[in-house]
């Protein structure tokens, strides 16, 4: 269906068609500083457009969803806040950031329209945050899927383990945390991370296309309390999470291992830890 209306910024692109679906399409395979700002501004609009009834959310065509946070620009952005004093000043600043970047990913999981994510390629630290707000998933067969953050040094603070338990238990979400492994398409649907894989990125993006318009073709403001109702048990809950990391990470984000985590990544080689 072609879309009656588009934005594009240099993160994202919105288009909504005449069916009332949205679609939302990260523009870089990387997180850079500027994406969390402007996502959360075309979720705000998404949010208050009355015409949209379903939002997928997707990657560019000739890329992956997400490799998560672009290491280099974070460092270079953020860098001082990462190897900051103990001090109260660099922990209070870094506090704040951490809740920042938070905030499109808590905005996407409250929308008030269902959300179908098509994951595509990598989906990795950022990218899995990205996809656990969402309501539905879907992959290609491609699609390798990382709670990859233990790797370097970071304990994920937006919103992966918060809400991943709801979707794939505990002890599943514990093994991808402590283990940053990769996991297959076929292995995520069989422990019911995506509900569907298909063959090829073009199949898995018409698939969630055709789940978005069966979803907004149903009375829209049933479909919207089905979700608030759903959103109400976990809710609280998830808030707490998020909460409780972002207070963890402005304490112990900063340390040695993350600076050889980074080092490592632009040199090509494994870390080596030593829990400092």
């Amino acid at each position: 269906m072609e879309a009656v209306l588009e934005a594009t910024s240099s993160e994202v692109r919105v288009s909504i068609a005449e069916t009332g679906v949205a679609t939302l399409t990260l523009l870089r395979k990387t997180m850079g500083p500027e994406l969390f700002a402007e996502l959360e501004r075309a979720l705000d609009a998404i949010e208050a457009d009355a015409r949209v009834r379903a939002l997928v959310v997707r990657g560019a065509e000739d890329k992956a969803l997400s490799y998560g946070l672009d290491l280099p620009r974070a460092f270079s952005t953020w860098g001082e806040l990462f190897r900051g004093s103990a001090t109260a000043g660099p922990r209070h600043a870094l506090h704040k950031l951490i809740k920042q970047l938070q905030r499109p990913f808590d905005k996407l999981f409250a929308l008030r329209v269902p959300t179908v994510c098509a994951i595509h390629g990598h989906c990795i630290g950022g990218g899995l945050d990205l996809a656990a707000a969402c309501d539905i998933r879907l992959a290609s067969r491609e699609a390798t899927i990382s709670l990859r953050e233990t790797k370097i040094a970071i304990v994920a603070d937006l919103g992966s383990l918060q809400r991943l338990p709801a979707i794939i238990g505990q002890g599943r979400t514990r093994e991808l945390a402590f283990t940053g492994r990769d996991v297959s398409a076929d292995e995520a649907q069989a422990m019911g991370l995506v509900n569907q894989v298909h063959a090829t990125p073009a199949e898995l993006f018409a698939a969630a296309q055709a789940l978005a318009e069966q979803i907004a073709a149903n009375a829209p403001r049933t479909v919207e309390g089905v979700k608030a109702v759903l959103n109400r048990q976990v809710a609280a809950r998830h808030q707490d999470g998020l909460d409780f990391v972002a207070t963890w990470n402005a304490a112990f984000l900063a340390s040695e291992d993350l600076g050889e985590a980074l080092a490592s990544f632009v040199a090509k080689r494994a870390p080596r830890y030593h829990g400092k």
